[in-house]
């Protein structure tokens, strides 16, 4: 299959952009908008980050506000993430996860982090596609790459409860040292 074959090509390829490939320059919510599709080019367009998906991110403090109403390389380094992990995540679990990642406060070693394992999950998953398989063997290959996601999203899921349970000890007792 000719499309399977292209997708696998573009797992093995498409990247977002580098840190230094980033817009050195403040952008509007527009330029914004159209840098993201960019940055998630793989994504369908329904997917795709809107901006009221923006303005939820800030009101609920996964994304910081603007700078005017303009968006900095930080806020694309942010957003980049989380327009992936809102394809597994709701967005509190999203805010959770990031707020956990010790790189966090520097936007820069976060996203170098980000895209390792974004390159490492991207190439596992083109390497497990036969795209000269019969149909019988790409239905197999479907079904079993939407078992792992699952069976990896409530992994994910129980860490990150078992991570906030750790955070709030209860009332009355000394957090676990």
């Amino acid at each position: 299959m000719k499309e399977l074959k292209e997708l696998i090509d573009r797992l093995l390829s498409e990247r977002p952009s580098d840190w230094e490939n980033l817009p050195d320059i403040e952008l509007y919510r527009d330029q914004v908008l159209s840098y993201m599709k960019r940055q998630h080019s793989l994504q369908p367009e329904e997917d795709q980050l809107t901006g009221a998906m923006i303005n939820n991110y800030i009101k609920s403090g996964l994304l910081p506000r603007a700078s005017g109403k303009k968006y900095t390389k930080d806020h694309l380094v942010y957003l980049t993430a989380i327009c992936s992990l809102k394809q597994v995540l709701s967005v509190g679990e999203t805010d959770e996860l990031m707020k956990l990642q010790p790189s966090i406060s520097d936007a820069r070693n976060f996203y170098e982090e980000y895209q390792s394992l974004l390159d490492g999950a991207f190439k596992d998953t083109a390497n497990k596609l036969d795209w000269e398989g019969t149909e019988q063997q790409l239905a197999m290959a479907a079904l079993q790459l939407a078992i792992s996601s699952y069976a990896q999203k409530l992994a994910c899921q129980k860490i990150l409860a078992l991570l906030k349970e750790e955070e709030i000890p209860p009332k009355g007792k000394n957090p676990k040292k």
